[in-house]
């Protein structure tokens, strides 16, 4: 069977009861954690932003980021509602500064250009139609706006057992872009400035970057989206 949203959904209500428990939150996560926020604030300059956090799972990212950029209104969108309800805590703790919705990362359920940047840290490969899911995420950038997304390297040998073997072996038909695959997909959406910086640890990711062309129009999204206010 291939892999496809009730997949998806399935395993991560599953995996939701002890998902701030995992050793990937050591392993994986906090690395590529501490790699995108270094970027947003080297980038930011102080400066009110709204961040999306796409795949926000129950938080714990959403968290980081307003702890170490305490000038961000930050937004997470997750596909799973057992995930979402797991981090209620996290959400109540800071409302106000960080919203979650529930939502699909091939349609986005906010207006078009409504953030200065977009995060997706280790999901990107649960999702069946990834091509889809970057155009979306470029369709809310504002102009100018960055994308960081960071998954799994399986490029290189461990990476690609670890990855391609392992990971895809329990998780089931999950896809993780090989270098070249990530860039012509944030060129395809029309993205642009691509960069990608590989972290070789024990568990190896790559973090692509790019931008939102700047004076670019915004396309209008075919489906109801929620309005993201100005409260930073």
């Amino acid at each position: 069977m291939s892999y496809d949203k009730t997949l998806a959904t399935r395993e991560f209500n599953r995996w939701s009861e002890s998902y701030d428990r995992s050793i990937l939150q050591w392993l994986l996560f906090g690395p590529s954690h501490r790699a995108i926020i270094r970027r947003i604030r080297a980038e930011s300059a102080n400066r009110p932003i709204r961040v999306l956090d796409v795949g926000c799972g129950t938080g714990v990212f959403a968290e980081r980021i307003l702890s170490a950029v305490p000038h961000a209104q930050v937004w997470g969108v997750d596909l799973v509602s057992a995930m979402l309800v797991k981090g209620s805590s996290r959400w109540k703790r800071h409302s106000g500064q960080v919203v979650a919705i529930q939502g699909d990362s091939e349609r986005l359920p906010f207006d078009s250009g409504a953030f200065d940047f977009v995060t997706c840290a280790n999901s990107f490969h649960h999702y069946p139609n990834q091509a889809n899911a970057v155009a979306e995420m470029k369709r809310v950038l504002k102009p100018g706006g960055r994308l960081l997304l960071v998954d799994g390297f399986r490029d290189a040998p461990w990476g690609w057992f670890i990855f391609d073997v392992c990971v895809a072996g329990f998780e089931g038909e999950v896809h993780h872009c090989s270098r070249k695959q990530f860039r012509e997909l944030f060129e395809a959406a029309g993205l642009v400035d691509v960069t990608q910086e590989i972290n070789r640890g024990p568990a190896p990711f790559i973090m692509n970057l790019a931008k939102s062309p700047s004076g670019a129009t915004i396309p209008s999204p075919h489906f109801a989206t929620a309005t993201v206010s100005s409260r930073v």
